[in-house]
C-alpha cells in the first residue's frame, strides 16, 4: 500500500534514502537541523517504509528551492518522481507571490523530469554555484 503524506521524514529514513538513492550523504546533526526548517515536505510510504520524498525551502516570499527529490531505485520508473514534483507544484503555486524565484540543482538525467514542470538551464546567463562543507 502506498501513502503520500505532507510530513517531514524522519532523520534516519531521510538519511538512508539520500544514501539509497545515490544522493550525498548528510550528518545526523545537519539533518536533524536541517528537516526541521522546510517550507514543504512530501514523503511516500510503502508499508511503512520510505520510498520518495521531496522538500521544498526557502523564505516563503521571494525564494524557493526544491531540494532532496529522491526514490529507493528499487521503485524508481513508476512515476513517484513526478508524484513528488506534483505535490510540490501545487504547495509553490499556492504560495508564491509575483516574482518569486524558484530554483533546483538537477542532476542528469533528471533535468528532463524538471523541465516537464517547465524549469529552465540558467545557462549561458548564469551558471548554478556551491561551496559544500
Amino acid at each position: 500500500m502506498i501513502e503520500i503524506k505532507h510530513a517531514a521524514p524522519h532523520v534516519s529514513e531521510y538519511r538512508n534514502l539520500r544514501k539509497v538513492a545515490g544522493l550525498s550523504e548528510k550528518s545526523q546533526k545537519a539533518a536533524e537541523k536541517g528537516i526541521a526548517n522546510a517550507c514543504f515536505d512530501v514523503t511516500i510510504y510503502h508499508e511503512e517504509n520510505l520510498i520518495g520524498m521531496g522538500r521544498v525551502i526557502g523564505d516563503g516570499g521571494t525564494a524557493f528551492q526544491i531540494i532532496d527529490i529522491a526514490v529507493d531505485p528499487k521503485f524508481q520508473g513508476q512515476g513517484y518522481g513526478k508524484t513528488i514534483m506534483s505535490h510540490i507544484m501545487s504547495f509553490i503555486e499556492a504560495e508564491a507571490e509575483v516574482g518569486t524565484y524558484v530554483s533546483l540543482i538537477a542532476d542528469y538525467p533528471a533535468d528532463q523530469l524538471y523541465a516537464q514542470y517547465g524549469f529552465v538551464t540558467t545557462e549561458p546567463q548564469s551558471c548554478g554555484m556551491y561551496m559544500k562543507y
